[in-house]
This record gives structure tokens, sequence and C-alpha cells, in this order.
């Protein structure tokens, strides 16, 4: 289970993306309501709920052994106890404490400066609210200088299962600029949640349905109210999962 990064260097936007990875290496987006991170708990649990997500996915994107990777999730975000955790992986709990108190130390090593939950919550959910209405009023408007202005300096844009991905505010620019958001495709975009992140749910015009068609869910990092990453997931499949229409209706 990798990323893009991880795959290979960044990709000149100039040259177009390639073709998909089929194998199944790639980490995709999970609905929060399905990890039980929205509900009637209160905002500091839902915190401390999220941060276990967000930690879990980092170690999962940073090459954790699978033993570890799966005791990590089934414990800190599936919420599993050490004994049911041994009794899906046919190991014993003292292995499951083990092999959680390694998974720990790699993530605390690996961690960033600030969590992105500590982003979002600094944040607040009004500026968090202002921020996603821009990115869709950019998107829907193949606006590429209102999505640029949003963009962090050092900014990326991945699209699993593609390998490719772009590294830097100006070469993310370039790619939208000349296919994304180059006009070819009419957009709709709904907000929702996955993997504990703000994330848009992207609809493209289709002329044979006369609809707007899943298209990717796309997860924001943010750091600050500027956008450091943008995992567009291209993975219309997963729709479902997040109770999501099957199509949009209204003119492109």
């Amino acid at each position: 289970m990798i990323v893009a990064i991880d795959y290979g260097p960044a990709a000149d936007p100039h040259d177009g993306p390639a073709d998909p990875v089929d194998d199944p290496i790639w980490l995709e987006p999970y609905p929060d309501t399905h990890l039980g991170l929205q509900g009637p708990t209160g905002p500091d649990a839902r915190y401390e709920q999220r941060e276990a997500v967000e930690l879990a996915f980092i170690a999962a994107l940073q090459h954790l052994p699978a033993r570890q990777r799966a005791v990590l999730i089934l414990r800190d975000v599936l919420g599993f106890s050490a004994r049911e955790t041994a009794e899906a992986l046919d190991t014993t709990p003292v292995s499951v404490d083990n092999a959680l108190q390694r998974a720990h130390k790699t993530v605390e090593e690996r961690l960033p400066s600030q969590s992105q939950q500590q982003t979002l919550r600094l944040l607040g959910d009004d500026e968090l609210g202002q921020v996603v209405e821009r990115y869709i009023a950019a998107w829907e408007h193949n606006d590429v200088d209102a999505m640029v202005s949003m963009l962090a300096e050092d900014a990326r844009m991945v699209m699993p299962p593609l390998p490719s991905w772009y590294s830097g505010r100006d070469q993310v620019a370039a790619f939208l600029r000349e296919y994304v958001l180059a006009g070819v495709y009419g957009w709709r975009l709904i907000p929702t949640s996955a993997n504990g992140q703000p994330a848009l749910a992207a609809y493209a015009w289709d002329e044979q349905t006369d609809a707007y068609m899943p298209h990717c869910v796309m997860a924001l990092t943010l750091r600050g109210d500027e956008i450091e990453e943008i995992t567009s997931f291209l993975t219309p499949d997963v729709f479902p999962r997040f109770d999501l229409p099957a199509s949009v209706q209204g003119n492109p």
C-alpha cells in the first residue's frame, strides 16, 4: 500500500498523466461515517478519533510491515481489543501488543510537526467551510488562477491509481491548466470527508447520460488555510461507500 510519491519521481505536467497501475497497492478513500468519526460524540472525542485515524493512515503510507499495519488499523481505528485482533490475525494477544508498540514507535518517529487534525482544529469549522467553498467555486468554473491562489508553494497533486504526481504550485498549475481544468470537462462537486480529512466528490459532465457522473474523490491536506496536497482518487466505484448520488442533474 503506497502512494505515487513513493512510486516514482514527480512528473512533468506537460507530458500528461501516465497509465494507471492496476496492482492493489494504493491507499483508497474511506468515508468517515464508516470509521465512526461522525455522530453524537463531543468535539474532543471526535478530535482524538480522527487523530488516531490520521496516524494509522500515515503509518500505512510509510510502509509499516503488513502485520504492524494491520494491528494498528484494527486496534486504533476500528477499536478491536487485543484478543479480537489476535483472533482476526491468527496470533496471540501478546504478539498483537508487541506489534502495536513497534508500530506506534515508527509513527512517532515520522510524524509531521503538526498533525492534520491539529491544523483543522486551529482553522475552525467556519474558515474550513470557506476554503471548501472557494475550492468548489474554482473547480466548477475551471478557474485555474483561483485554484492556484489556494495552493501552498510546495503543493502536491497525486492521483491514485495513476503513478504520475506533480510537485510545486507552478507544476500543479500547469497540469490543471493543460488537462483537468482546461475547459474540456464540466464539473459539479459535493463536499464530503474521507480518511479523516475534508474531501470533495467530483462529478464530470457526460453527454451520453446527459448528467454529471462520478469521476473522483479529492481529499485535501491543509497547512493553515493553504492546500498542501490534493489526493485525487480516480476510483468512482467508491462513491456508493460515501452514500453519494449515482449522478447529478443540471446543465454543463
